[in-house]
């Protein structure tokens, strides 16, 4: 992105999953840091971590170390964020948070930079990025509903270990290697053994039967669209996969579309890239998507229980546009805009 002015930026989080991603994003995207500072637990403080060739020396985090630093990117848990996010925002920087501590606050727009970016001037100093799953949805909601109207969504997903943190990631390899070597494999970083398995839960369960990432995905989704009323159910399940959340969803429309109408629209939406000819074995996977920017469509069908239905399968990295990219995208249409 052509620009001429240099900003100092911040990461929080540094040396998790997904702060790995914004490092190397920021890099190849070439966003226009003048400088990188980088934080992260008191443990890792002195650490290095990979930056563009280089490498940063993590620091340690205190509401007093925001000064002169223009956007801040939360990528540590949520209680971090609560903590500091407006300490950071006070000394002047825009904050783009990953976590879930401030997406659903009223005054905190919720941004896909493919779906709502007008959102962005909305913001008091916090910028909040979504759920995993709810980022690809919204990317392909959003054109069909300009399109055709959308009246109903049920989204079942099917969520990579990455998506859990380290932790989880690497207790799906051990488990692997240890069901390989006949031995038992042991389970700590969730409530079930993952590998050789899916598990519908391990998310925080509520009253009704759902749980905390299903209903995440339903209000988040709701206010991105600005569609408060949106009627949409969500079945969330983590997958033994490493990277890259799928999800199979069911759109009911206002107006009748075809299979072939959808793939037109989707087509051409920013962000999607649709492979879809099931006869010829085309269609996205975890596998194939990972490393990949792009939200990837395919198995693009028409209900066959009702009129107006379509649906569709897609995948997209959890850790690229599911995380780091999207935080990456509002910061340069941010700088677009004139916010920063």
């Amino acid at each position: 992105m052509p620009t001429s002015k240099r900003l100092n930026v911040a990461v929080v989080g540094a040396t998790g999953l997904v702060g790995q991603q914004l490092l190397q994003i920021l890099a190849q995207r070439k966003f226009p840091v003048a400088s990188v500072t980088a934080f992260a637990s008191e443990r890792s403080v002195g650490a290095r971590v990979p930056f563009n060739g280089e490498h940063l020396t993590l620091r340690h985090l205190d509401e007093t170390v925001f000064k002169g630093i223009d956007i801040v990117m939360f990528a540590a848990g949520a209680d971090v964020s609560l903590l500091y996010a407006p300490a950071a925002a006070e000394a002047g920087a825009l904050v783009i948070d990953k976590s879930s501590a401030w997406r659903m606050k009223a005054n905190v727009p919720l941004v896909v930079p493919e779906v709502n970016p007008e959102d962005i001037r909305d913001n008091e100093g916090i910028i909040a990025s979504p759920n995993c799953v709810t980022i690809p949805l919204t990317m392909v909601l959003e054109p069909l509903r300009a399109r055709f109207g959308v009246k109903r969504v049920v989204v079942s997903s099917y969520q990579a270990a990455s998506g859990a943190g380290r932790a989880l990631m690497d207790e799906l390899e051990d488990q692997t290697q240890a069901i390989a070597a006949g031995k038992e494999p042991s389970v700590a970083a969730t409530s079930h053994q993952l590998a050789y398995n899916v598990i519908p839960g391990g998310w925080k369960p509520d009253a009704d039967g759902y749980n905390e990432e299903e209903m995440k995905l339903v209000h988040e989704t709701r206010k991105i669209l600005h569609d408060a009323e949106l009627p949409i159910a969500a079945t969330c399940v983590r997958v033994p996969v490493p990277i890259g959340h799928s999800e199979s969803v069911l759109i009911e429309t206002n107006e009748k579309a075809s299979a072939d109408d959808a793939r037109l629209v989707l087509g051409s939406a920013p962000g999607v890239l649709v492979e879809d000819d099931p006869h010829a074995k085309i269609y996205p996977t975890p596998h194939h998507v990972a490393g990949k920017d792009e939200v990837y469509v395919g198995r693009i069908r028409e209900d066959l229980s009702s009129s107006h239905g379509l649906i569709i399968w897609l995948v997209s990295d959890n850790l690229r546009k599911g995380a780091a990219l999207n935080a990456v995208q509002i910061a340069e249409r941010a700088l677009e805009m004139g916010v920063i």
